[in-house]
């Protein structure tokens, strides 16, 4: 992303004006990164935008109210219990004025406070009151970005249709080095342009598979894989945002639906090909980011089979399962644009354009899920895309993330 000379003085006036008229609820909260406000705030009125102010008491100590009124050009919303604003209702009137809330830094506690659906301070309160799309900015501690409980609310509130913005992994301000960094404010600035400007996948039906198969043995046990679903469901969830019409085949997940999504829940590598090869035919684009088993059992008992004593071993006859995102790519009528997934843990390319190949994809996304802390199971990936005349590298980011920028190379070259 290009960033703009912030040494030499630049004017309004030659900076396009895309957020022309958007009325923007800027929410600061407690964390160091509240510095960076004024420059965000001057880099969103330079393109058009109306900015107003709130911060929480926290939020302060980092920045000064008279800063960030300076920068905006108008009173900064500071108290739930203001006698003078309150008089006309004052954080309702802010909740309908806004287009979009735009919260950073968000801090593990005001993430925290809006999954509970709190309203103890005027920001949380304007949240709970507003209408308008909210985008969260997460800038916190690596360790607290981490922790189980943020990542349980950062999901909730993602699932609520809550955009989340970040964060950035790097060095941080306590000196540790990890994802907890709020995005720059040019990053922010592009993601409101982003959001505001056309839906690049408007109108484009998608439909995704997600999340792991399972093979059963008997009536109670089964095999399957690591998978957790995270992945699909970021593709899925990051899409209807972007404006796709989604389908979404999950295999056994503990994931919540994402909003504007339509679900198909299967259980099976048979009953996953059956609802790919149903739907496929009626979207544009078909995403397999399923983990699908490659066998099954041959025979599966009708009871649950027994250990005996006078054996310890029992031999399980396999046969393979049928190739879903190959039978996609092999329909002749209404075939979509395919995109298949390949976790590999060597040589990862030559697998991965190999299945390009061999399967007729027109993409593939590679990760190596060897690497520590990636893949299965983890909130952040890396993936390499390859296509037939062409690949790119996505760095390691949260899944979130690294959907947006999947979908944007997909939308690129399905348009291409």
């Amino acid at each position: 992303m290009s960033q703009l000379n912030i040494t030499s003085p630049t004017t309004s006036s030659a900076i396009a004006q895309t957020l022309a008229g958007k009325k923007i609820l800027l929410g600061i909260s407690g964390g160091i990164a509240a510095y960076k406000c004024a420059d965000l705030t001057r880099r969103l009125i330079e393109r058009g935008a109306q900015v107003q102010v709130v911060m929480t008491p926290a939020a302060k100590e980092f920045i000064t109210p008279l800063t960030m009124q300076a920068v905006s050009g108008k009173p900064v919303s500071l108290s739930l219990l203001d006698p003078a604003a309150e008089a006309s209702m004052g954080h309702i009137e802010l909740a309908k004025w806004a287009d979009l809330v735009l919260l950073a830094p968000a801090t593990a506690d005001l993430i925290a406070r809006l999954r509970a659906g709190m309203g103890n301070d005027l920001l949380s309160t304007l949240v709970l009151a507003s209408n308008a799309p909210i985008a969260v900015a997460p800038a916190m501690n690596q360790q607290m970005h981490a922790n189980v409980a943020t990542q349980d609310n950062i999901q909730a509130l993602s699932l609520r249709g809550m955009m989340m913005w970040g964060p950035a992994a790097g060095q941080q301000a306590c000196g540790d080095v990890g994802y907890g960094r709020m995005l720059e404010p040019m990053q922010l600035v592009a993601l409101c342009e982003q959001f505001f400007g056309p839906k690049p996948l408007a109108g484009i039906r998608i439909a995704i598979t997600a999340g792991p198969t399972r093979e059963a043995i008997d009536p109670v046990r089964y095999i399957s894989n690591h998978s957790s679903g995270k992945m699909g469901f970021a593709i899925a969830d990051t899409a209807a945002q972007m404006g796709a019409q989604v389908t979404l085949i999950s295999g056994p997940v503990s994931l919540a639906t994402p909003k504007n999504v339509e679900r198909i829940d299967v259980d099976s590598a048979q009953s996953m090909h059956q609802a790919a090869m149903q739907h496929a035919p009626t979207h544009q684009i078909f995403i397999s980011c399923a983990a699908v088993a490659d066998y099954r059992p041959s025979q599966v008992a009708d009871q649950k089979i027994k250990k005996t004593d006078d054996s310890d071993q029992m031999t399980i006859t396999m046969v393979k399962n049928p190739d879903i995102v190959a039978s996609v790519a092999a329909l002749t009528q209404d075939r979509p644009f395919t995109i298949g997934f390949a976790a590999e843990t060597q040589d990862v390319e030559r697998y991965a354009r190999g299945k390009l190949d061999k399967k007729n994809l027109d993409m593939i996304c590679a990760n190596d899920v060897s690497v520590q802390g990636l893949g299965f199971n983890s909130d952040d990936n890396a993936l390499h895309v390859y296509w037939p005349e062409g690949d790119q590298a996505l760095a390691i980011a949260n899944k979130q993330q690294l959907a947006q920028q999947l979908l944007g190379l997909i939308a690129e070259q399905y348009k291409h």
